[in-house]
């Protein structure tokens, strides 16, 4: 197999590169360095986001290097505090602005906030219906929802989301979700795809990349891309940004892939918060 990434197609007609870099918890004066490295292995897909404060720094690195616009994937995702439809439009005004872009590729609420705005989170989306139909972003898509969340959207809304983009990794492969996405032609983007870094030292991952020649990372990595999958695993560290990139010239056995899906333990095995209850709302 060639080290190709694949495309995937979304429901308006838009493909999205499979794998991708993020950029969470990268901090703004190291981001230009750590995604100009992932432009320079081949990454053709920028996942960040207006709560990370490093969106400016994203842009900076695609226009420095050489690369044409149209040829790299950038999705953003609105800030927490802006739901409130004159709010979104701001926020997704000031997104342009840091990225010094004409568009964005993909933008996505980042929450739901169930509990925040009278639960009303369907007003915030047909902002970004707009949005689309402005032509000022391409696809449109939602994070962290749940089945509920996104039954009232199929019910209130006139545009089913490109994607969701919700934690999925070997200890919580939050399959509810993933089943509601697949059977609503709604692309499923995994963030936290190695739990944080806890899956690393799981005695079945490690034998299985033991076995396979590769590190517990590019096995994780793999049985994301083998189930469905799309992914953007984030590092500074160069060696782990081009590591990380190698896992289109092999592939796991269904043996591996079971071995992997029986780790998952359920809603005990999430790391991050529940949509249904998260509220934070940045100062």
């Amino acid at each position: 197999m060639a080290n190709t990434i694949p495309d995937i197609s979304l429901n308006d007609g838009n493909t999205i590169p499979q794998f991708g870099f993020g950029v969470f918890q990268i901090e703004p004066k190291d981001t230009v360095e750590a995604v100009s490295k992932a432009l320079e292995v081949g990454y053709r897909h920028i996942d960040t986001a207006q709560m990370y404060g490093n969106e400016a720094e994203v842009g900076e690195a695609i226009r420095t290097s050489g690369i044409d616009r149209g040829e790299v994937f950038v999705t953003s995702k609105l800030n927490n505090s802006f739901h409130r439809p004159d709010d979104a439009r701001k926020a997704f005004e000031s997104t342009l602005a840091a990225l010094k872009f004409d568009y964005l590729d993909l933008f996505l609420i980042h929450w739901p906030l169930p509990t925040l705005y009278d639960g009303d989170f369907v007003s915030t989306w047909k902002v970004l219906e707009e949005l689309q139909r402005d032509g000022r972003v391409r696809s449109i898509g939602v994070s962290n929802f749940q089945v509920p969340h996104l039954e009232r959207l199929a019910a209130e809304a006139d545009v089913v989301p490109a994607v969701n983009q919700i934690e999925a990794h070997p200890y919580f492969g939050n399959e509810e979700v993933r089943a509601y996405d697949k059977a609503h032609t709604i692309a499923t983007e995994a963030w936290s795809p190695i739990a944080q870094g806890k899956v690393l030292d799981d005695p079945t991952i490690v034998d299985i990349a033991q076995q396979v020649g590769r590190t517990p990372a590019q096995v994780t990595l793999r049985w994301h891309v083998q189930r469905g999958d799309i992914v953007f695993p984030k590092s500074t560290t160069p060696k782990r940004i081009e590591e990380n990139f190698h896992i289109f010239d092999f592939e796991l056995d269904d043996a591996a892939m079971d071995r992997i899906n029986n780790l998952d333990k359920g809603e005990a095995g999430r790391q991050g918060p529940n949509p249904d209850t998260f509220d934070y709302l940045p100062s």
